[in-house]
């Protein structure tokens, strides 16, 4: 197992490597001046904005800004931005947290209402209560989330008056509730059809059988053979949703005004403040790299089959 870790962990290098020097290209190769873009419609001096450039490095050849920026990561130097004069880790910081209070919201509520329809569904294969939850899903499949959003606005804040329209306070967890549904909504279909799939795939499967007629007691069928077998496509679902959540969060956040991570990158590149995203992308990047691994790890656990060596 040890040998594994540190396999994947070297391999997680050059990915990192690959997938930061890509947006970053992204961000600095493409035609548009961030400093010009300071000033608006207003007329400038060149040597200002030669002075400027000079002093956040861009005015050196972009090899040398990224390794710079490499550098600069072990001591969590993400850059400064350009127009507020704030480095870039400070920023995060203070969006960070927001985001991923939503973020866990949503997976919680995800997991246990999604998985929780997609065994209710498997178990009960084309019955009534299975056709509900595939038309349930389809809908919320269907449906946008920004849609979906300005409904259940309109619903629970409008018309009942359970929640306010708009998060006030992005510190508090209540408020982030609905955004949280509304955001998990997508991930919840999937999860749910995806269980139910497989759940009622493996009732089929011949090491059920197998239990059934040794005489096994039938939560022991269900809870030791079928789930542990059933959940595995899952847990691979749920590794990667974590990190389409929080980058998802942008349409959400917008739409109820939480000042979180969604928001910083749409500002950040209605501003061209390259530093932001290339920072707050190498977040999710890294968080995807080790969500991963945790993934991986679980199978060995779901699975007794599977080692690692």
């Amino acid at each position: 197992m040890g040998r594994y870790v540190a396999r994947r962990l070297l391999q997680m290098i050059p990915v990192f490597i690959g997938t930061t020097l890509l947006i970053f290209l992204m961000m600095y190769a493409l035609p548009g001046d961030p400093v010009r873009a300071l000033y608006g419609e207003q007329s400038v001096d060149v040597s200002q904005i030669a002075a400027i450039k000079a002093e956040y490095g861009l005015d050196k050849p972009l090899w040398q800004q990224y390794i710079n920026y490499l550098t600069g990561l072990p001591q969590g130097d993400f850059g400064t931005q350009i127009a507020s004069r704030r480095p870039v880790a400070e920023v995060i910081g203070e969006a960070f947290p927001v985001t991923i209070r939503l973020t866990i919201l949503a997976f919680v509520f995800t997991v246990l209402v999604g998985v929780s329809m997609g065994i209710v569904s498997g178990m009960r294969a084309g019955r009534k209560t299975d056709t509900s939850v595939l038309v349930i899903t389809l809908a919320l499949i269907s449906v946008p989330s920004f849609v979906l959003g300005f409904l259940f606005q309109w619903l629970f804040a409008m018309q009942f008056g359970w929640v306010t329209p708009t998060v006030q306070d992005s510190m508090n967890v209540g408020q982030l509730l609905l955004p949280a549904i509304v955001l998990a909504s997508l991930s919840l279909a999937y999860v749910a059809r995806l269980t139910r799939t497989s759940i009622a795939e493996n009732l089929r499967a011949d090491y059920m059988r197998t239990a059934v007629a040794k005489g096994l007691p039938r939560r022991r069928i269900i809870s030791m053979h079928l789930m542990r077998n059933s959940m595995i496509p899952v847990v691979t679902f749920l590794g990667i949703d974590i990190g389409s959540l929080m980058t998802g969060a942008i349409i959400t956040e917008g739409i109820f005004n939480v000042q979180g991570i969604g928001n910083l990158v749409y500002l950040a590149l209605s501003r061209r403040e390259g530093a932001t995203v290339v920072g707050i992308v190498t977040v999710m990047v890294l968080i995807y790299l080790f969500v991963n691994l945790l993934v991986d790890l679980l199978y060995a656990v779901l699975d007794p089959r599977i080692r690692y060596v």
